[in-house]
C-alpha cells in the first residue's frame, strides 16, 4: 500500500483543501523559506502518530479560526491496495467489496483535530458508502445482530458458513442491489467494530510504515527520532514480522479466551443472571516495543554529539538501506528527510541523495524530501518535483511540474545571490562561500596593490555560491544562468591529485560550460587551500604545514593547526598579501614567468567588458 496523497485543510498556514500528490518513488517539495514545505513533513508524522509528532492548537488555521472555524484535518490517500484481505474470521474480502473506497477508487483516510485544544476528535474513512440505512452500518454490526439482520432479509441460506461476519455482509448487500452510494465520512470508531479485533486495526496494520527525519533535530533524550535514525529499523523489522506477530497475538488470544468462555460456564452454573451480563474483550492490542540506539565512545548516546554526526549517521542508515535486499514484507516505508544538506559537505549530500534515488528505486519504498539545493533538486525525477509557492492572497499552494512550474522553481532553488544583484553586469558560478571570499580578497588586495584596475564590485560582478560542482551541471543544462540575462562564467577547484573521478566530472563541467558559449576557469593547483603561504600558517599559529600543489592541503592544514579542513580558507585567506597572492601562484609557461591568479583576475574582469 503506498501514500498517493495528503491533503490538509486549517492546517497551519494551508487554509483551503489543498492536495500533495506523492509520487511512486521519490517526491522532491521545493520552494522558498517559510512557505509550508517542512509543515508537508510534519504533518505526515501527526497522521502517523510518530513518535514525538503531536497536533495542538496552534496548528489551527489563525484566519479560519478567528471565522469561527472548529477543526483542522489531515487526511491521506493510498493506493496499490490488497486484492484481498481478511476483516473478520477468516474469510477473504476486499476494501471494494466492503465499500470503503472514495469516488477515485482510493483509501482515504480522514483525521480530524479540535482547534481549541489541537486533540484529535476522529478518525474516518471518506468512502463511496450505501445510502441505505440498513447498509449503511454493516461494518458496525456485531455477529449475532448481523445474523439477525440476514434472516429478515431471508439471505440464511445463501451464507455458506454462519460464523463468518464478511460472508454475512456480502449476502445482505446481494440481496439488496441496486445499491446507491454516496461520499461518507465513516467514523472508524463507531462505524468499524466487530466482536473481536476491530476492522479498523486490521487495516492499520496494512498502512506503510513512517519516519521523519528534521533538520533540525532536538538533542533530548525523550525524542525518539533524535536518538537514532536506526531505531527506524526496528519498526521495518517489526513491519516483515507482522504476520508472525499477528499469528502469536491470535494465539495468545485464543488461550485467554478459552480461559475466560470456562470460567463463565463455571460461573453460569452458580449465577447465570451474572454470568450472562459479562462478555470477553480485549480492550486493546499488546504493545511491541523495542528502544534501540548506538553509544559513542565513554556512553555518550548520539542524540548529544553534533548535527554534523547525527547527519552522517543518517547518510550512511540510508546507504545500507539502499544496499539492503528488500524481502518478506510488503508493507511500504516512506522516509521523509527535510533538507538534507544541513550540517554536510557537498560531496555527502550527493552520496547521501544517491543513495536516497537507490532506495526509492526499491519495491515498498517512498522517499520524500525537501530542499534549497538546485543540485540535489536536479537529481529529482522531474515528475516528483512539487513546487511550494504562494498564491495572490498569500496563501502556499503546491504546483505540480510542468515547464512553466519547473522555471519558476529553478528560480527558487539554491542560495540566494549576494547582495547588489538587481545591479549586476555579470555572474561568477561558483562551488562554495569560501570561494567568494578567495575570489574578492583577490581582486581587493591586488587592485590595491596595483596590480589591478579594478575589483569585482567596480565591475559590478556577482558570485554566486551554488554549492559544489554538480551544482554547476544543473545551472547549465537548465540554463538557471540564461535566465538571468547576464553573462556568466564558472570558477572550480580543479582537484587534481584527488579523487579520479571528481577530477572528470570536473573536465566535464568545462566541456558543457565552454560548449555554452561561457568561460571555464578552474584552478591550477588542487584547491584553493594549496595557494596558502606556508609561512603565513606559521606566523599565525606557530605550527609549520607542508604541503605540494597537489595534495590535500586543507586537511594538511587542519589537522597541523587544530580546525577543520573546511574552514582553512576562510581562516587564512584573507590575510594573504599582494606578494604572497602573486607568489604563491608563480607558474612558467615556455620562457615567461605568468601569476595565474592575476590572470584568472584578469578573465573574469573581463566579463564585464
Amino acid at each position: 500500500m503506498r501514500i498517493k496523497s495528503i491533503k490538509l485543510t486549517n492546517f497551519r498556514g494551508y487554509r483551503d483543501i489543498t492536495v500533495i500528490p506523492i509520487a511512486e518513488a521519490m517526491t522532491g517539495i521545493v520552494g522558498r523559506n517559510d512557505y509550508g514545505k517542512s509543515t508537508i513533513l510534519e504533518a505526515l508524522a501527526i497522521f502517523f502518530e510518530t513518535d514525538g509528532a503531536k497536533a495542538d492548537k496552534n496548528d489551527m488555521n489563525c484566519f479560519c479560526l478567528a471565522e469561527g472555524g472548529e477543526q483542522f484535518e489531515i487526511a491521506c490517500e493510498f493506493e496499490e491496495l490488497p486484492e484481498a484481505l481478511v476483516l473478520d474470521e477468516v474469510a477473504e474480502t476486499s476494501l471494494a467489496q466492503e465499500y470503503l473506497l472514495n469516488a477515485e477508487g482510493a483509501l482515504e483516510i480522514v483525521k480530524t483535530f479540535k482547534a481549541a485544544t489541537g486533540k484529535q476528535d476522529k478518525t474516518a474513512i471518506r468512502c463511496q458508502h450505501p445510502v441505505n440505512p440498513a447498509l449503511s452500518n454493516l461494518l458496525s454490526l456485531k455477529m449475532i445482530d448481523l445474523k439477525k439482520l440476514g434472516e429478515q432479509m431471508g439471505v440464511a441460506d445463501a451464507v455458506v458458513d454462519k460464523r463468518v461476519a464478511a460472508l454475512w455482509r456480502q449476502s445482505i448487500r446481494n440481496a439488496a442491489a441496486p445499491i446507491v452510494c454516496q461520499e461518507t465520512l465513516l467514523d472508524v470508531d463507531k462505524g468499524l467494530s466487530t466482536d473481536s479485533k476491530s476492522i479498523w486495526g486490521k487495516i492499520q496494520d496494512l498502512l506503510p510504515t513512517f519516519a521523519l527525519f528534521k533538520a533540525d533535530r532536538e538533542s533530548s533524550d525523550g525524542d525518539a527520532e533524535a536518538k537514532n535514525p536506526l531505531q527506524q529499523a526496528v519498526k521495518d523489522a517489526q513491519a516483515v514480522l507482522q504476520e508472525q506477530i499477528s499469528a502469536l497475538e491470535q494465539q495468545i488470544e485464543a488461550s485467554v479466551l478459552d480461559v475466560a468462555t470456562r470460567t463463565l460456564d463455571k460461573l453460569r452454573e452458580m449465577a447465570p443472571e451474572l454470568a450472562n451480563e459479562l462478555t470477553p474483550r480485549f480492550k486493546e492490542k499488546p504493545k511491541w516495543t523495542f528502544s534501540f540506539t548506538l553509544d559513542g565512545e565513554y556512553g555518550i548516546p548520539i542524540n548529544k554529539r553534533g548535527s554534523g554526526v547525527r547527519r552522517l549517521i543518517l547518510l550512511n542508515f540510508f546507504r545500507a538501506e539502499a544496499e539492503k535486499a528488500v524481502v518478506g514484507s510488503q508493507r511500504n516505508v516512506i522516509y521523509a528527510i527535510e533538507e538534507p544538506e544541513t550540517s554536510q559537505h557537498p560531496n555527502y549530500q550527493m552520496m547521501l541523495m544517491k543513495a536516497l534515488l537507490a532506495l526509492s528505486n526499491q519495491p515498498n519504498r517512498q522517499i520524500i524530501v525537501t530542499t534549497h539545493v538546485p543540485a540535489l533538486a536536479g537529481l529529482i525525477p522531474i515528475d516528483g518535483i512539487r513546487y511550494v509557492t504562494r498564491d495572490e492572497r498569500g496563501n502556499p499552494i503546491v504546483k505540480m511540474p510542468d515547464a512553466d512550474v519547473l522555471k519558476e522553481a529553478a528560480e527558487s532553488l539554491g542560495v540566494l545571490p549576494e547582495s547588489g544583484m538587481e545591479r549586476a553586469a555579470g555572474i561568477i558560478l561558483v562551488e562554495g562561500k569560501s570561494d567568494i571570499t578567495f575570489l574578492r580578497h583577490i581582486a581587493t588586495v591586488l587592485k590595491a596593490n596595483g596590480n589591478l584596475a579594478h575589483d569585482l564590485d567596480d565591475k559590478r560582478l556577482v558570485p554566486i555560491h551554488v554549492g559544489g560542482c554538480g551544482n554547476v551541471k544543473h545551472w547549465v543544462t537548465h540554463k538557471l544562468a540564461d535566465e538571468l540575462g547576464l553573462p556568466w562564467c564558472v570558477f572550480l577547484d580543479s582537484d587534481i591529485g584527488g579523487d579520479p573521478g571528481q577530477v572528470k566530472a570536473n573536465q566535464k563541467r568545462k566541456q558543457e560550460v565552454e560548449g555554452s558559449g561561457r568561460p571555464f576557469y578552474s584552478t591550477r593547483k588542487r584547491e584553493i587551500e594549496n595557494y596558502i603561504c606556508p609561512s603565513l600558517v606559521k606566523a599565525q599559529t606557530g605550527h609549520s604545514c607542508n604541503y605540494t600543489d597537489t595534495c590535500d592541503a586543507k586537511t594538511i592544514i587542519g589537522v597541523g593547526v587544530g580546525m577543520k579542513p573546511d574552514d582553512v580558507s576562510d581562516r587564512f585567506w584573507p590575510l594573504m598579501t599582494a606578494e604572497q597572492i602573486i607568489q604563491r601562484s608563480l607558474y612558467r609557461d615556455g620562457d615567461e614567468e605568468k601569476s595565474e591568479l592575476k590572470e584568472l583576475m584578469d578573465g573574469l574582469l573581463s566579463l564585464a567588458d
